[in-house]
């Protein structure tokens, strides 16, 4: 066959390969949002649900899906900054650095129900947080961490090494140059990964189940003291995210309105991912541009 004929025939090929993905993930998306954003109001976001009568709402699993979101984001990012560093600028290529990157890929790649049954064995039964915001975000910590270690590893490879010569030869310790110098050229990658880990604990339900729980219990939003049991700030009580409120609907379908609030908050969820992803490339295009600008 001519090369140009058999390259054409590749390309279409690639290009009807692609079209079909894009159009089955839109046509996804557009059946979820068509069917729940009719059902998305003032008083459905921030109503509490209810169990055996019509009108329920999601405000206080959306809560707890934020709140949960920013305590593991808490955890995880100092930790994956630290360990994403050390491998990049500090780590000799020997086989202890090997076995911690093929560590990494394999914990990145466990089922997010593995990290729930082993944050429910730990963190609810061995640590006795039992089932808390506590111990969920320690859970999604579990989860996101190797994906976010990598992340910050693969930005500060992704620095050329003239930018750390050039701080090594005006004087600065090697530190001092992965500090003002290596790291505000990675942080625009640093930060698109931290934003894109967060909108997948956002939407993350199995590892919640067994460390988080299936509870939303009412809570006080007069009284922010994190000592008192019904405080939002509380990490020590039950706290049903978004996420797992839309799959113990559909698995016991109590409510008479069981669709309706079903189809509402998959497309909340959907619409937060959306805007975590979109997010992401905006802040991240902005953070190079001022860069480079610089």
């Amino acid at each position: 066959m001519n090369p140009k004929i058999a390259d054409k025939v590749a390309t279409t090929v690639l290009y009807i390969i692609s079209g079909i993905i894009i159009i089955i993930l839109a046509s996804l998306l557009g059946y979820i949002l068509f069917q729940g954003v009719p059902h998305i109001s003032w008083h459905f976001l921030t109503s509490p649900a209810q169990s055996f009568e019509a009108g329920g709402g999601i405000g206080i699993q959306l809560f707890n899906s934020f709140y949960l979101l920013l305590l593991a984001m808490l955890i995880s990012t100092p930790i994956s900054l630290g360990a994403g560093i050390y491998l990049s600028e500090y780590a000799k290529k020997n086989w202890l650095t090997d076995v911690i990157r093929t560590s990494i890929e394999i914990l990145s790649s466990l089922p997010s129900v593995v990290v729930g049954l082993f944050g429910f064995l730990i963190f609810v039964l061995q640590f006795k947080f039992g089932f808390s915001i506590l111990s969920g975000a320690l859970a999604l910590t579990v989860f996101n961490l190797p994906l976010l270690t990598r992340n910050v590893e693969d930005s500060l490879r992704g620095v050329g090494n003239e930018q750390r010569e050039a701080g090594l030869a005006l004087g600065l310790s090697r530190w001092e140059t992965v500090l003002h110098v290596v790291m505000p050229e990675a942080l625009p990658g640093i930060i698109t990964g931290m934003i894109l880990g967060a909108g997948r604990v956002f939407g993350e339900a199995a590892a919640l189940i067994y460390t988080a729980g299936q509870s939303a219990p009412a809570l006080d939003f007069t009284n922010w003291n994190p000592a008192n049991i019904a405080s939002p700030l509380n990490p020590f009580r039950p706290a049903e995210t978004l996420a797992v409120h839309i799959w113990k609907i559909n698995s016991e379908g109590i409510q008479p309105d069981a669709v309706a609030v079903s189809a509402g908050a998959s497309a909340v969820l959907v619409i937060a991912v959306l805007i975590f992803n979109v997010g992401a490339r905006y802040f991240g295009n902005r953070l190079f541009k001022k860069m480079t600008a610089a």
